[in-house]
């Protein structure tokens, strides 16, 4: 693209507009506790969906399991809610209740 302004058909110049773009707003994956879901199973969520090392799948996980939500991610909105829809998925296929949110950072 030249520097130059586009001159249309009739003659008229073209005005060339700069957008500014801002960074996406992000959102946290909540892990919620409950009295059925495995201990393992959080930590493997962790581990295989969120990506978390062994060492960080377990401190998360012991802090949704002490004070009742920990934060597993922070991702661009679509990614949060794939994630989050996935580990449900996962949750169900093995018959646990395990609920994940989404929340704006």
């Amino acid at each position: 693209m030249s520097d130059f302004p586009e001159i249309e058909e009739d003659g008229q110049v073209l005005e060339q507009t700069k957008e500014k773009l801002e960074k996406p707003k992000m959102y946290k994956v909540l892990l919620h506790n409950d009295d059925f879901t495995t201990m393992e199973f959080v930590v493997f969520v962790l581990n295989k969906i969120f990506m978390r090392s062994e060492a960080e799948s377990f401190t998360i996980m012991l802090k949704v399991h002490n004070e009742g939500v920990g934060v597993a991610g922070v991702y661009p909105y679509e990614i949060a809610t794939m994630k989050a829809e996935k580990a449900m998925n996962m949750a169900r296929a093995q018959e646990f209740p395990f609920l994940c949110t989404v929340e704006e950072e």
